[in-house]
């Protein structure tokens, strides 16, 4: 379903990505196994607007615009929305995900972002960084 769009986002970002590199990882993210478990209950928002932190400590989630149930891996995103890349590994190392889930969610992320960031550009630079930022976590 989200192919299209984030195709979309590809073309309208060609100015600012080299487009063979980013449909490259769309395409990697399509060839992972789709899921074939339970579907679960997710946010499926997980960025660093809907997070609220005090202290240093999570302390609240917010937005549940996009809350549904499905493949787990959505809520993964968040792992490239907000982690550098050595907690985005301890992050990892602390689930219990196979390599597809981890796969899909690196796509969710990059999805995200790409939709995202083509929206925001011009009218809300918070979410565009944001966006911005996944898209250069997938890429690094």
């Amino acid at each position: 379903m989200r192919d299209a769009p984030v195709r979309n986002a590809i073309a309208a970002l060609s100015s600012l990505f080299d487009t063979e590199m980013l449909t490259a990882a769309w395409e990697a993210t399509l060839q992972a196994p789709v899921w074939q478990g339970t579907a679960v209950w997710l946010h499926g928002d997980l960025h660093p607007g809907n997070l609220l932190v005090n202290q240093g400590q999570l302390s609240a989630v917010i937005d549940f615009g996009t809350l549904g149930i499905g493949d787990p891996a959505c809520d993964l995103m968040v792992a490239w929305t907000l982690l550098s890349a050595e907690s985005r590994n301890l992050f990892r190392s602390a689930l219990t995900v196979d390599d597809a889930t981890w796969a899909r969610g690196r796509g969710w992320a990059l999805s995200f972002g790409l939709i995202a960031f083509a929206y925001y550009l011009d009218t809300n630079p918070i979410l565009a960084a944001i966006s911005r930022r996944a898209i250069d976590e997938v890429l690094a």
